[in-house]
């Protein structure tokens, strides 16, 4: 399975960028799809957690369960062209900002 995990500073960023650019002439309102364009494995993305927790995750593979969908990804090309908007952090920076954050949030050593 894949997902298109987005980092919160890339979020922020988009929304921050939406907002001091103001409504268009063409409508008031707009719907974007915000990501990172860029799926990953699932896998992939538990490994480099791993790699920064320093820790084997144990897993249970479990088939396909309803309603589950193989990849998603969000198709932010009217970002690019509004706002020329880039997703800046990767997921392997990502995860490591994430796992730094919860280790010194919850005292965690």
């Amino acid at each position: 399975m894949k997902r298109d995990f987005t980092y919160v500073d890339d979020v922020t960023e988009s929304i921050l960028r939406l907002i001091y650019k103001g409504p268009s002439t063409e409508s008031p309102y707009k719907i974007y799809n915000i990501g990172n364009n860029q799926p990953v494995q699932l896998n992939y993305f538990i490994q480099v957690l791993e790699e920064h927790l320093g820790k084997k995750a144990i897993k249970k593979l479990l088939p396909m369960q309803p309603g589950d969908v193989p990849e998603t990804f969000a198709d932010i090309d009217e970002l690019v062209k509004d706002i020329n908007y880039k997703p800046k952090v990767s997921i392997e920076e990502g995860v490591k900002r994430f796992v730094e954050w919860f280790k010194d949030y919850y005292k965690i050593s």
